[in-house]
């Protein structure tokens, strides 16, 4: 799973910005830290949305080191994992949709990180694509400084 650390601001209305290091078209704010951290998910999603919609690589997070992290909700963890598992292979929206034997507009949703797929959708669009999901819930703390998980 992706942990991105984000900048947190105070901005000159009492609110707090809050942007991606990684990710500079993702901002958002809140009226405190915590709203600000809890609107920082839906404004990389709605970032990382376009990252796929222009067909470009999902920036790798950097280090953590003292600052607070954010992940992309689970169901656009999953997304975002059938994406790159199509651009390891050179495939296309296209390809996903023949390989699954659908509609293109159905594997657009697939790849919209705002869409609720289901899961069962997702776990054929992995196969097809040549991926399958390994899902494991660690606490913060197992993060390592570069933002990836530190092996237990």
């Amino acid at each position: 799973m992706l942990y991105y650390p984000v900048e947190l601001t105070p901005d000159d209305n009492d609110t707090v910005m809050v942007t991606f290091p990684d990710v500079p078209e993702a901002v958002s704010f809140g009226d405190d830290e915590a709203e600000a951290l809890a609107n920082a998910v839906d404004a990389l999603e709605t970032a990382l949305n376009g990252y796929i919609a222009d067909r470009r690589e999902i920036p790798a997070p950097s280090a953590i080191g003292r600052r607070h992290g954010v992940s992309p909700s689970l169901l656009a963890s999953l997304k975002l994992g059938i994406y790159a598992t199509m651009r390891e292979r050179g495939w296309r929206k296209a390809d996903l949709a023949r390989a699954m034997a659908v509609n293109p507009r159905q594997a657009d949703r697939l790849l919209d990180l705002t869409h609720a797929s289901t899961v069962a959708q997702l776990e054929q669009a992995a196969a097809v694509a040549g991926g399958r999901y390994v899902v494991e819930v660690r606490s913060v703390a197992d993060f390592a400084d570069d933002g990836a998980l530190a092996d237990a």
